[in-house]
This record gives C-alpha cells, sequence and structure tokens, in this order.
C-alpha cells in the first residue's frame, strides 16, 4: 500500500496544481536548530526498541517550534532489514506570537528501513507511513476537533567515508520527501522536502552524531504558502550494543 501510494503520487502530481488556487508563491525565510537523542536498544538477535526526543527552535534558538518523544518495537529479519511499528507524541508551538497554548498531535507509524553499499559508501533507504491526530486550534485554545492525516515519507542517505582512518568524520548528504493525506489536505498533498549535508563522528563504539546543515522545505496549507528553514541539526545516535540495531538515522 505505501509502495502503491508513492507510484500513485509521481503519476499524479504534474496534474495536482491544476486544481489550487491561483494565487502568487510566497516563501517565508527562517532559521532553526534542531536537536535530538535517537536510541536502538537490542535484546537479542531480531528484536529490540527504537526511541527518540526532538527540539526543535524557531529563529534560531529564540522560540519553541516542536518537541517530539516517539518508541517503537523493531525486528530485524535476517537479511538485516529493519521493520517496526511505534508511537509517538508531538507539542507542536503555535505560529502566532501572541499565542502561547501548544497543539498536541498523537501519532502511529510504520516503518521499512535497509541497509546497503556502493563501494565504500554506505546507503540506508527508508520509508515511513505516520497516522497522526492533531487538536485543532481557536484562539490560543483547543476547540475539541482534530484533523487526522496520513503522511508518506521516503528517505535516502549516503555516509561517505573522507578520510582512511575511521575516527575521523564522514560525509553524509541525505533527501526526504513527505506527502500527507487526508480529508482536510486541500492544497498541500506535498509536505516538505528535508535536505541535508554534514559530518559523521564516532564517539564511541555505541555513540556517534551528525552535525550539519539542514534545509526544510515545507508546503503550506493555503497551497501557494512556503516555510524555507535554514536549519542547524545536531542528532545523536546510541545503540546499547556494537552489534545491535542500526538506529534509525535520520529520525524526524
Amino acid at each position: 500500500m505505501l509502495m502503491f501510494r508513492i507510484i500513485l503520487f509521481a503519476v499524479l502530481f504534474p496534474f495536482i496544481g491544476f486544481g489550487q488556487v491561483q494565487n502568487e508563491k510566497t516563501i517565508n525565510q527562517q532559521t532553526q536548530s534542531w536537536i535530538s537523542l535517537n536510541s536502538a536498544i537490542t535484546y537479542n538477535e531480531h528484536w529490540g526498541l527504537l526511541a527518540d526526543f526532538h527540539i526543535r527552535r524557531n529563529d534560531f534558538v529564540n522560540s519553541d517550534s516542536f518537541y517530539l518523544v516517539r518508541g517503537a518495537v523493531a525486528y530485524t529479519t535476517n537479511t538485516k532489514e529493519i521493520l517496526a511499528l511505534g508511537y509517538g507524541h508531538m507539542w507542536v508551538a503555535p505560529s502566532t506570537p501572541s499565542y502561547s497554548t501548544f497543539s498536541n498531535v498523537d501519532l502511529t507509524y510504520q516503518l521499512f528501513q535497509f541497509n546497503s553499499k556502493m563501494g565504500k559508501v554506505s546507503v540506508l533507504n527508508r520509508f515511513r507511513n505516520e497516522q497522526c491526530w492533531q487538536q485543532i486550534m481557536a484562539n490560543d485554545s483547543w476547540s475539541g476537533d482534530k484533523k487526522f492525516t496520513d503522511r508518506v515519507r521516503y528517505l535516502i542517505s549516503f555516509t561517505i567515508p573522507i578520510f582512511k582512518k575511521k575516527s575521523l568524520p564522514s560525509l553524509v548528504i541525505s533527501d526526504e520527501i513527505l506527502f500527507q493525506f487526508g480529508k482536510d489536505v486541500v492544497y498541500n498533498t506535498f509536505d516538505q522536502n528535508r535536505f541535508f549535508i554534514g559530518i559523521k563522528e564516532t564517539i564511541s563504539p555505541t555513540l556517534c552524531f551528525d552535525l550539519g546543515y539542514m534545509n526544510v522545505y515545507q508546503e503550506k496549507k493555503s497551497g501557494y504558502q512556503y516555510d524555507m528553514n535554514h536549519t542547524l541539526r545536531l542528532f545523536f545516535y546510541f545503540k546499547n550494543k556494537t552489534h545491535s540495531l542500526t538506529p534509525s538515522e535520520h529520525h524526524s
């Protein structure tokens, strides 16, 4: 079903714009910072847990964007693909400066991830399907209603060794595209694209991090307004065993 939706959208994407409102496109440029801890806890050869916590700030670090906690049960196949089923909760800050009440989002998700090699380059592919229930806010309080969206995501990431010594950083380049569906999604089936370039550094056999620039290009519900977020990203990855589940890198 996930692959069918991606293929169907790729075929129909050129025609979607014809049904949208014809307003002049506007792009809001802003800066953000994004920090997270992503963990993989292995219990045996096949079973484990994934857990992550995220903080994203607007105007670099001056104001809240969102907080996210997420966990999943993960299964690793004999050929090292990872399947996961999880739940998360997000607190989304209001976009109106004078408001202070966060919107709550409950989400469930399904994940399929596999790794491969192209010479010395490590390649990660990840498919994720998310079901999100977000509170609809009105006048700085919850209206009592929720909006449901089904979000389909695909990420590809390349880890490229630069130096012969493994203790020195590698180059990481990744891109993730996100689409969303639901009765309240009218003009922005395309949700956002996230491009990242940075370095990956190993701290210990069980802990590493990546640090770099992420460009988050997101379409708003109007269909002609966009956010261009220039983001400083710092993600940590922890695993409890040297040969454990691969942390689900580039979680977001």
